[in-house]
């Protein structure tokens, strides 16, 4: 048997809407799910996600890998089915296990699906692709088609025949003990049967139609022997459509959902709705249902009768009292709702949306929790989340030193200073306003400390040209190809800057070409190949001789001028005429 396992860190969300506590029970404020490899790889790092580490599965792997479609509880309340993608396939989760029994795959989505035993065994299932299918407890027993495509089914026991309404105006019926299709209802309709139910006490068949109407037949004459057209306010009249209906187990109430958001409580016996109820998010109402008074519900003094209507649209669960109208509480789920199935007799419900997980909403001022999950009663108000105020949310904790700093130091022994520990609590709002003052340009220095710390990072991804050297003689290789570089660079300087080529000289500038040449021909000439290739042509440095002609200076400069321009990506700034003019002389120096 599955345990629920607690932490004590674990709360229950709620929401007290009318002074009505909702429980969250199952299911978490995401929409979102961990695959199951991820949650196997990384436990750990789970254990830091707050919505994983609070969350409570009622049931075990209650949910679908993507989205759940629709949700019902078997008639002898034991077992839950519910269909949902992706892959489409077909769920049953046992009550007494806590736990998922199987699952099952099939070709196509679910519209809808009927259980048809007291348990789970049998069930047809309404797919879109305009098939039917039987599935028993070992596979799908059966499969056929329809000519129209499918929106509701329904199933009148007494003569064992399935009812389907779709975009047709005709309801198909498929009778089971015999196995055959039996002759169709026509309806009134010029566009199709959007909703198909039959009363639970006199076996009257009921059809939302696509038109606005709703048609009665009687199931022994297999005559229409009523039509119905809601009364709502003539602004949401054009275009209305009844997408949701259900039968009150009395034999004599009806309540009837539009496409406008309005819900409609009729007596059998009169042609006006006693209440009208608009969802007021203007989107179709998609499920409805009558909840009895339970056992130990709450029941107001004003409510004699004690039962309610749940509403659904895509965005909220609405419940209110059948006989005043008043809105009892309502349930806004993070996801849009596809499905809603009360169990009966007690205060839980189940939730389908767009979400992997189904979500479970427990109220107990609706009935008592079923007796499979007794441990509701103790759980919801012990786990019950509670709202922690902060004392010191408005407030800054300073030292004596910071106080000084900020010049509030005068403050010390006053009420606007809160003595504790080491420091002192002073008002959020006197800080900040004593800081701006203390420092005014503590932003501007932030500023462009963000810039440069910006500028640097660009500067250390940037992409720099490395130049090959060769292992013989490196520095004067470095020293040709610089003063090749440089001679290049006061060109191009002297034809974009007139002032420039106006300083330089004719004949410096001939003279710096004419090295320039001399550069070019030792690096390329194959005679002076050898220079760098063979060792024994290596200039040593370190000599008297080298040094007499190199002075330290100028040798350091030399290196400096290089690093410099190798660590410059910007090949169009202007050359210092006084620098170019020292290292030309200092490489006459070393041709002399």
């Amino acid at each position: 048997m599955h345990i629920l396992n607690f932490k004590s860190k674990m709360v229950l969300e709620v929401t007290n809407t009318n002074n009505v506590k909702v429980y969250t029970v199952s299911g978490s404020s995401l929409t979102r799910k961990l695959p199951d490899w991820l949650i196997r790889r990384k436990r750990r790092e789970l254990q830091k996600d707050i919505e994983w580490t609070r969350r409570i599965e009622l049931i075990q792997d209650f949910g679908f890998p993507e989205a759940a479609l629709r949700i019902k509880v078997t008639p002898d309340q034991q077992f839950c089915m519910a269909t949902g993608v992706y892959k489409p396939q077909i769920r049953v989760f046992d009550f007494s296990n806590v736990a998922m029994k199987f699952d099952r795959h099939t070709d196509s989505e679910n519209v809808n699906f009927l259980i048809l035993s007291d348990d789970w065994t049998k069930s047809v299932h309404l797919q879109n692709d305009r098939s039917l299918e039987f599935h028993n407890e070992g596979q799908m027993h059966f499969r056929t088609r329809i000519p129209r495509f499918g929106r509701d089914l329904a199933y009148h026991m007494p003569s064992c025949d399935v009812l389907v309404g779709g975009a047709s105006n005709e309801v198909y019926r498929l009778n089971i003990d015999q196995g055959r299709f039996m002759t169709p209802m026509e309806t009134q309709s010029r566009k199709g049967v959007n909703v198909v139910r039959v009363n639970p006490a006199h076996q009257l068949f009921g059809f939302g139609l696509e038109d606005g109407a709703v048609e009665f037949w009687d199931p022994r004459a297999r005559n229409r022997i009523g039509v119905l057209e809601p009364a709502i306010p003539e602004a949401t009249q054009s275009g209305l459509e009844i997408t949701a209906m259900d039968f009150r187990k009395d034999g004599l109430g009806v309540a009837l959902g539009t496409s406008s958001g309005h819900v409609l409580l009729y007596d059998l016996r009169q042609s006006r709705p006693w209440q009208v109820k608009d969802q007021q998010y203007g989107l179709p109402i998609k499920s409805l249902q009558w909840i009895e008074h339970a056992a130990g519900a709450y029941s107001d003094e004003m409510d004699t009768d004690g039962a309610k209507i749940m509403s659904a649209d895509s965005r909220i669960i609405k419940l209110w009292n059948v006989n005043s109208g008043k809105v009892f509480t309502s349930i806004e789920p993070p996801c849009d709702i596809n499905d809603v199935s009360h169990i009966t007799d007690s205060g839980l419900l189940f939730v389908a949306g767009e979400s992997s997980e189904i979500h479970s909403y427990f109220i107990p001022q609706l009935g008592p929790a079923p007796r499979w999950a007794h441990f509701l009663e103790n759980l919801t108000e012990e786990m019950e989340q509670k709202p922690q105020q902060t004392i010191y949310d408005d407030y800054k904790f300073v030292v004596r030193r910071e106080l000084e700093s900020l010049g509030l130091a005068h403050l010390i022994g006053s009420p606007v200073l809160k003595p504790y520990m080491h420091g002192f609590f002073v008002d959020l709002r006197l800080y900040e306003r004593a800081k701006a003052i203390a420092n005014p340009f503590a932003y501007e220095e932030y500023r462009m400390r963000r810039v440069q710390e910006k500028l640097s990072q660009a500067r250390e991804s940037r992409i720099r040209a490395t130049t090959k050297l060769p292992k013989v003689n490196r520095s004067l290789a470095m020293r040709l190809m610089h003063l090749q570089k440089g001679t290049a660079r006061n060109d191009d300087s002297s034809d974009s800057d007139e002032e420039t080529s106006k300083r330089m000289g004719g004949r410096q500038r001939r003279k710096a070409q004419a090295q320039a040449a001399t550069a070019t021909a030792v690096l390329q000439d194959s005679r002076f190949k050898d220079i760098f290739s063979n060792p024994e042509f290596e200039v040593d440095e370190e000599a008297d001789e080298f040094k007499q002609l190199h002075t330290p200076f100028k040798k350091m400069k030399l290196q400096k001028k290089q690093v410099e321009e190798s660590d410059d990506s910007s090949a169009d700034e202007a050359v210092d005429i006084r620098n170019s003019n020292e290292e030309v002389n200092s490489d006459n120096e070393f041709f002399q």
